[in-house]
């Protein structure tokens, strides 16, 4: 009986150093890309705007926290994020296996196809057999790198990486690319509703196991922590419809959740 009650003692003990060692967040710092209008972007006066950026403020006032937004190129989200230059991503980051690998991430955010952007009336597409020859632009970092390396590379395609979305555009409208490859929502609400893309469409989806549409907040390998905290606010919003309210105020009706 003795070491039985000693036993618990043991346990309560440890329990309760566990709750007092357990971190408390009082601050949680978002690594973000703002050249990805309409999740992320400037204002004119340089304040960070968009569906994401809504959401993570929208999570930290539900967890009761202070958000802090620390800006870098989007091939630079990850790396930051294991050297602790932040405690999660949200930036349109899809979900991968690849991914997966070297971090964890949170429930769903949103959804979201890949597209081509091209000139009005160009013969492009988007079958990669067509596409032999021409000269496609891509952000550093993204689904759509791998996507370019391992199909539009191996027939023929000439795909160039940028550090950032908007210099992808940038060489598109010049007329150095022939087409650009990005997340068809922010072709469609973000590009194309510019003065700069009036004169470019959208292709339809394209669809290729490599280019995944759910999205989630990227967080350090092993914060099983951080992750049940983070997770805990993106409930929040859902359950209390913080999230339908900021997902209606930039996209409308559109519904960018599949509930996963």
């Amino acid at each position: 009986m003795k070491r039985t009650l000693l036993t618990l003692s043991a346990l309560a003990m440890c329990m309760a150093a566990g709750v007092a060692t357990a971190k408390e967040y009082k601050e949680l710092r978002f690594g973000v890309d703002p050249s990805y209008a309409p999740f992320e972007s400037k204002a004119a006066d340089g304040s960070l705007t968009g569906f994401d950026i809504d959401l993570g403020n929208a999570i930290c006032a539900e967890l009761k926290v202070t958000c802090k937004w620390v800006e870098s190129d989007f091939d630079g989200t990850i790396p930051g994020l294991k050297a602790n230059k932040f405690d999660g991503v949200i930036s349109s980051m899809t979900v991968t296996p690849a991914r997966e690998k070297v971090i964890d991430f949170s429930t769903e955010l949103f959804s979201g196809p890949t597209a081509m952007v091209y000139k009005k009336g160009a013969t492009v597409g988007i079958d990669p057999a067509a596409l032999k020859g021409k000269k496609v632009g891509y952000e550093q970092g993204s689904i759509q790198e791998a996507y370019a390396k391992s199909v539009l590379d191996k027939v023929g395609v000439e795909t160039k990486a940028y550090a950032n979305q908007d210099q992808v555009y940038a060489d598109l409208i010049s007329g150095r690319l022939d087409a650009s490859i990005q997340d068809m929502l922010q072709a469609e609400l973000g590009f194309l509703k510019s003065p700069q893309g009036a004169d470019f469409e959208v292709s339809k989806p394209v669809d290729d196991p490599l280019l995944p549409a759910k999205t989630a907040v990227g967080i350090a390998k092993g914060n099983a922590e951080l992750k049940a905290f983070i997770d805990k606010g993106i409930k929040a919003l859902h359950d209390n419809g913080t999230y339908d309210a900021i997902q209606k105020k930039h996209f409308g009706d559109l519904n960018l959740y599949s509930g996963k």
